[in-house]
């Protein structure tokens, strides 16, 4: 059994990290990563590119800072602006998007050559330290979310149920004690099955073979057929027999990619 951590450093860069609302530091998140090297069998590092105002330098410098640190599994995330938060209140300057391209590009590059490879949209990895947690999700699998706020997926003979729970911990509490639901229910409709698979397993270099889909959606491939054409005529994936995989342009434009999936797409 293998012990893991995961580090949410996010920025090696102080003022970076002060921008984001971080409380921890550079110095902290460098001790904080050392300790869990020598206290886990394996680690992940995440980190945030396309920050406002950040250069290809300054990205190059948080990449090299992190590897220097030799996580075996690395995560690296676009900034996205999420509501109630500092920035969706007083939205920054955003990176362009030749320059995020170029940041992949440069952070690609960087991982290959310390030996990860890249195997999920956001996630790089050394041999045999990919996440088993997160290919779980990306290959649509079940999982079971406990406690206030948590979410499930749960898998049955003729339907895929989603559930949350209630978000409030007090709430969640008092309605648990008094012996009340605490749980939403809500079925994935069998026309969004396609779309929700495929929005999951095409973020994984690797792809996915016809029988996973058939197995978590209880559906053909051929359900997927107008899509998978579409997108194979665009470049954007290769279908070879029952394999179905990104092209490195599908993998670039994912969410073009994913769209092509959607129910009123197909």
């Amino acid at each position: 059994v293998q012990s893991f951590n995961d580090d949410c450093v996010q920025s090696f860069n102080d003022d970076f990290l002060r921008a984001l609302g971080r409380v921890h530091d550079r110095a902290q998140a460098i001790a904080a990563v050392e300790e869990a090297a020598l206290d886990f069998d394996t680690f992940n590092l995440d980190l945030m590119y396309a920050l406002p105002g950040q250069t290809l330098e300054q990205l190059r410098t948080d990449v090299s800072t992190a590897l220097a640190l030799a996580p075996r599994h690395l995560s690296i995330y676009h900034l996205t602006i999420e509501p109630n938060t500092y920035f969706a209140k007083y939205p920054p300057a955003t990176v362009e998007d030749d320059l995020a391209a170029d940041m992949l590009d440069l952070m690609t590059d960087m991982t290959r050559a310390a030996g990860l490879q890249r195997y999920e949209v956001s996630a790089y990895a050394l041999p045999d330290h990919a996440s088993v947690h997160n290919l779980n999700y990306w290959q649509f699998g079940d999982y079971l979310g406990l406690g206030a706020g948590a979410h499930s997926k749960l898998s049955f003979a003729h339907r895929v149920v989603r559930q949350v729970r209630a978000r409030n911990p007090d709430l969640y509490m008092a309605q648990a004690l008094a012996g009340q639901c605490v749980v939403q229910d809500s079925d994935v409709k069998r026309g969004e099955l396609p779309f929700e698979f495929m929005l999951n397993a095409l973020r994984l270099a690797g792809g996915f073979d016809a029988g996973l889909f058939a197995e978590r959606t209880g559906m053909p491939l051929s359900a997927l057929q107008a899509g998978l054409q579409q997108a194979q005529t665009q470049g954007l994936l290769t279908v070879d027999g029952t394999h179905v995989q990104p092209s490195v342009r599908g993998f670039d434009f994912l969410n073009d990619l994913q769209a092509l999936f959607l129910p009123a797409a197909r």
